[in-house]
């Protein structure tokens, strides 16, 4: 196989430190997080920590294999390398599906918000957000790089001074207001729908952890890639995670949980009572930031995806054209075409298509980060002692954690199985996997053998 041609090393570390950052901080959390605290309570905090440990185990277990392999670009080809062909077809598909449906539902949520201010179709507002971050991408890596650390920035800001906000309140740092907890346990109890509805809770809240793996892609196209995966690995896991739960705990800390509405953002709950005027005009800014950011990243992800796809053959090769600032200008059209029917079938079909194709990515990155998972199991695993102390980066105590890793995400689809309203998303994500198995065998193994045979 031909290996990818080179794309440009035009980011940053400035940029891809906020691309990590941005990259797991979006509604999901100013907005999601409302039907996790309605549905289980102050416990939901236990829930974010549960699922962010995993999370940055996953990280790390990326980090090792980044780091040891600085000649792959991007995500899933490291499945390729360790786990054969198949996996690098099956996952760089998946990953890339995922990414389309991203790129259409978050142009949807950006169109929402900005109807609220603009007279215009749902589908106009977000065809033009589309076409917009289309040729952000379109100018270079730097120029979606520029953007994302603006976005990010404001998310992360927007973030720390809730928490400096919603902290002081609850430690009675505010006038007029003393410390207190009870919120914690005055409504119920700490748990109470039971420790069962906190094991599920993992479930519904690690989805919104998902995309931290965004910087291993972006960092191919920094100066200092194995810099920039080491720190992504550990310290900025560690952020957003904390960003997650320490938000998290003063919400709940603060406010009664059972006011809290699955659908509005729990964060606005919070700053109305504390008493923050235009707390609901702010959040919606920082909503749409939040969604633009991760509509950016979407379109740039997508694009990389189907370049490496097309560099080992699984795609057509003329999507590894570069244009003259290094930038996969078919990968990211073609990307955005399918983004826009995604959202005609948003229109067109919202309950039965738009419905379906949701559903099928919808655990497409736990299957992902299980697959990372057991490539960095075996990968590790068949080093010699001395290769291994070589390592500039490992998972920690493995082999134990990496296990405990994949039979944690194991258990977390096990469980989305259990559950009636997101049992449909484990059974098209995984039709669709078995789909792509059935492709690869049927029309990709014998190309592979025959050009590993020429090659030999």
């Amino acid at each position: 196989m031909s290996e990818p041609r080179r794309l440009s090393h035009t980011l940053q570390s400035r940029h891809v430190a906020m691309i990590s950052l941005g990259g797991i901080i979006g509604a999901g959390l100013f907005v999601g997080s409302s039907a996790a605290i309605a549905s289980i309570g102050p416990a939901v905090i236990v829930c974010y920590v549960l699922a962010g440990i995993l999370i940055l185990f996953t990280m790390r277990m990326l980090g090792e294999l980044a780091v040891a392999n600085p000649g792959i670009g991007f995500f899933t080809d490291y499945a390729r390398k360790v786990l054969g062909h198949p996996f690098g077809f099956v996952g760089g598909w998946l990953y890339w599906y995922f990414w389309m449906i991203v790129v259409a539902v978050e142009a949807i949520a950006g169109a929402i918000i900005i109807a609220q201010w603009i007279a215009a179709p749902v589908w106009l507002i977000g065809l033009v957000l589309l076409v917009c971050l289309t040729g952000v991408n379109l100018m270079s890596a730097r120029s979606y790089g520029e953007f994302e650390f603006w976005f990010s920035s404001i998310k992360v800001a927007a973030i720390i001074a809730f928490i400096l906000i919603t902290g002081s309140y609850v430690l009675g740092l505010t006038p007029g207001h003393g410390t207190d907890f009870s919120a914690l346990t005055a409504f119920g109890g700490f748990a109470p729908h039971g420790i069962v509805s906190v094991l599920a809770g993992v479930v519904t809240v690690i989805f919104s952890l998902t995309g931290a793996e965004i910087t291993t892609v972006a960092a191919a196209e920094s100066k200092e890639p194995a810099k920039a995966i080491a720190s992504m690995s550990t310290t900025l896991t560690v952020r957003v995670v904390l960003f997650y739960v320490l938000s998290i705990f003063f919400i709940v800390a603060a406010v009664n949980w059972t006011t809290i509405k699955s659908g509005q953002s729990p964060f606005i709950a919070a700053l109305n009572l504390i008493g923050i005027p235009g707390s609901a005009m702010a959040m919606n800014i920082i909503v749409l930031t939040a969604v633009l950011s991760c509509l950016n990243s979407g379109i740039y992800v997508t694009s990389r995806a189907l370049f490496a796809l097309a560099a080992h053959g699984d795609a057509p090769k003329s999507l590894t054209v570069l244009n003259s600032r290094n930038v996969p200008a078919r990968a990211i059209l073609v990307g955005t075409v399918f983004g826009y029917a995604a959202m005609i079938a948003s229109v067109v079909s919202p309950t039965v298509v738009f419905t379906f194709l949701v559903n099928a990515s919808g655990t497409a990155m736990l299957f992902l980060y299980g697959m990372i998972g057991i490539a960095q199991i075996r990968y590790r695993s068949g080093l010699s002692a001395e290769a291994g102390a070589r390592l500039q980066l490992k998972m920690w105590l493995f082999p134990a954690l990496s296990y405990f890793t994949v039979v944690g995400i194991m258990a977390v689809l096990i469980a989305v199985g259990m559950i009636p309203d997101l049992r449909s998303q484990l059974t098209a994500t995984t039709g669709f996997m078995v789909f792509l198995f059935a492709f690869y065998f049927l029309f990709r193994r014998g190309r592979y053998v025959a050009a590993e045979a020429s090659q030999a």
